[in-house]
């Protein structure tokens, strides 16, 4: 049998299975690849937030990456929650090494406001790991974190698109989800540019929408499509996951990997 394109993830684990390396392999199933996964910290998570974290060591970290990569390969990874400076140093030095697109989503908070990125790991995200990313993928509050940059409307994306380019990704994706209006994204290297589009959605049900945006990216650049056309497959996946998205528990419910099959 074909064997399917081969992602991995390096991120946290959602106990409740809305976000985190969950959101990232049900993505990667439901857009025909192989998810495979690094898991860097572990949360107790539900519908109303996190309730405790605890960041894994380097060295099982380290571990999880060489025994996937070494043995099985991998076509595109993605990164998200890495906790703490020692983490993002040690993920940025196996990416180095590592011959496949990296798509960078530069977790800092949760979707209840909780903290998930040590302020004391900012600067290693600038600079040890932007600089490996083919996409990075910061909605409006990582932006500000990360840059300083405060956007209040379409007209600031621009700005905040440059700053992150700043670091050194190839691609910076601003994630306008949080602006009022239309969800609108927009995508540039700094020299052309994408704008994406999607009608907003009436539904509170929203967590791990970031997750699994980046991770839908890599999927597609697993299967060989080049950046634009990823970003514009995953933005049509993540929309539809948003409208389908669901109640679980007692706050916020998750959006529907599942969607296209239901």
């Amino acid at each position: 049998m074909t064997r399917p394109p081969l992602v991995l993830t390096v991120a946290g684990s959602d106990s409740g299975g809305g976000a985190g390396v969950q959101a990232d392999l049900k993505t990667m199933l439901a857009l025909g690849t192989h998810g495979m996964s690094v898991i860097t910290a572990v949360t107790a998570q539900n519908s109303l937030g996190v309730q405790g974290a605890w960041e894994l060591p380097v060295e099982a970290v380290r571990a999880q990456y060489r025994a996937v990569v070494d043995d099985i390969g991998v076509q595109a990874v993605k990164t998200g929650m890495l906790a703490s400076a020692p983490l993002v140093e040690t993920v940025a030095e196996l990416l180095a090494d590592t011959d496949a697109p990296v798509v960078v989503d530069p977790v800092g908070v949760s979707k209840h406001g909780d903290s998930l990125l040590a302020a004391s790991a900012l600067d290693s995200v600038r600079e040890r790991l932007l600089p490996l990313a083919t996409v990075a993928t910061p909605n409006l509050d990582e932006v500000a974190q990360l840059t300083g940059v405060e956007v209040r409307d379409e007209d600031d994306l621009r700005r905040a698109a440059d700053a992150v380019l700043g670091f050194g990704p190839r691609w910076a994706l601003i994630k306008g989800g949080h602006l009022a209006g239309d969800a609108v994204d927009l995508l540039t290297d700094g020299t052309e540019e994408h704008w994406l589009r999607a009608p907003r959605h009436d539904n509170r049900h929203t967590h791990g929408t970031g997750c699994t945006l980046a991770s839908a990216i890599a999927a597609s650049l697993a299967k060989g499509e080049d950046v634009p056309a990823a970003v514009a497959a995953a933005k049509e996946y993540v929309t539809g996951a948003i409208a389908a998205g669901f109640a679980l528990g007692a706050g916020i419910g998750p959006v529907d990997h599942g969607w296209r099959s239901r």
